[in-house]
């Protein structure tokens, strides 16, 4: 669930602090972009160099950096997290939150922080028990912000009781859960199809196209990171998922396709018909490799089923289809038909008359068209950019 969100590290004073470098490697092990802001007296126990090595950004502390002055900005830095996390919180941190005070670059950052905040104390027994510690724990809370307990054990004292600061496990725990809990597809199916078929002619030759699979595979890195259940079914390609909930299946044929498919489809939710499927097939294909011979070839070929077409006259009420048309003429025309004839409640609309669009570019320009006829255009950007969009627009229609 941390992949691709962007954390905002807070590390205060406190021995604990050596544990976020800790905190921070899992974080970007995970997918995550982390950024590190440091308070002055944290720099005393973990050096900056080693979180801005392991978060592969700069390790912040001061409101300005460099000869010219540089400006850290912790309005930017507070609405480009969509989380933030201040562990270890110490004592004297945890008080100024509670109070809002401002005179450090964390501090700031927290108070103009629109993301949700969770912070992990860190101190001895005594101070975490302490009825103004307790106080302004409670009044953080009271602000919305998540507290994750101190745990119980041996404490830099030399004291025994509660005080240690979670384990950085722990706090990648907490957080796949929170994202989790508020992921916008939680609970949801959703069923994706991507890349070419290839249509056998004899052993070693096929029917295929120049589909790569990048659209359906970054469709499935989308939705699995919004929290669904993701079934990808794709053609032969290259390309391999980086998200481990999403189940992979691979074909090869247009009929492999359809059959697997049919087994998904009535428990899916959502499902996005994003593979480029071969219109037509060899009605035979040769046991045998066919040697070269005559100067002509002549191979009958049979229509293959339509997947999205054959489904969508299944589809019930709860399910939303989403078809793409890949078009080099009439574009929008061609697109809209294919809406009514295959049922679909959106389709993406690409044409190949586009710089950058298609087949095997790393970016696409597409235009969404849904079944109202409302029509939105989107300028050329990366396959990723583009999944998003599209998922985007799904989650406001359903």
């Amino acid at each position: 669930m941390l992949k691709g969100k962007k954390i905002l590290v807070g590390v205060t004073g406190s021995i604990a602090a050596y544990k976020a470098a800790i905190f921070v490697r899992l974080l970007v092990k995970e997918g995550a972009e982390v950024k590190v802001i440091m308070t002055s007296a944290a720099k005393e126990f973990i050096s900056p160099l080693t979180l801005s090595t392991l978060s592969k950004n700069p390790a912040l502390s001061e409101f300005t950096t460099g000869d010219a002055g540089e400006w850290n900005n912790h309005v930017e830095l507070g609405l480009w997290a969509d989380l933030m996390i201040i562990a270890p919180a110490s004592a004297n941190t945890i008080g100024k939150m509670a109070n809002g005070l401002c005179d450090n670059l964390l501090l700031a950052t927290y108070l103009s922080a629109r993301c949700p905040v969770m912070f992990a104390p860190a101190m001895d027994l005594d101070m975490y028990q302490h009825p103004s510690v307790l106080a302004n724990i409670a009044k953080l809370q009271g602000f919305g912000n998540a507290l994750i307990e101190a745990r119980h054990g041996e404490l830099a004292s030399g004291l025994v009781g509660q005080g240690r600061m979670a384990e950085p496990e722990e706090l990648i725990t907490y957080l796949n859960d929170f994202f989790l809990e508020n992921a916008p597809l939680k609970g949801k199916k959703v069923m994706i199809t991507a890349g070419p078929t290839y249509e056998a002619i004899d052993p070693v030759r096929f029917i295929g196209n120049y589909s790569s699979g990048k659209m359906g595979f970054a469709l499935a890195e989308e939705a699995a990171r919004l929290g669904a259940q993701v079934t990808l079914i794709t053609g032969p390609t290259h390309l391999s998922v980086d998200n481990s909930v999403i189940n992979r299946v691979n074909v090869k044929s247009g009929q492999q396709m359809f059959d697997a498919c049919e087994q998904v489809y009535p428990h899916s939710d959502i499902n996005i018909f994003a593979a480029a499927v071969a219109d037509y097939a060899p009605t035979t294909q040769a046991d045998q490799k066919i040697k070269k011979a005559d100067t002509t070839l002549q191979i009958e070929l049979s229509k293959t089923i339509d997947i999205a077409k054959t489904l969508g006259a299944r589809k019930e009420e709860k399910q939303f289809n989403v078809g793409f048309a890949l078009e080099t003429n009439d574009e929008l025309k061609n697109a809209q038909g294919k809406i009514k004839s295959k049922n679909f409640d959106l389709i993406v609309l690409n044409s190949l008359q586009d710089s950058g669009a298609g087949f095997g570019h790393d970016t696409n320009k597409i235009t969404l068209i849904d079944k109202a006829n409302n029509i939105q255009h989107f300028e050329l950007k990366t396959k990723k950019e583009v999944a998003k969009d599209i998922i985007k627009s799904i989650l406001e229609k359903i």
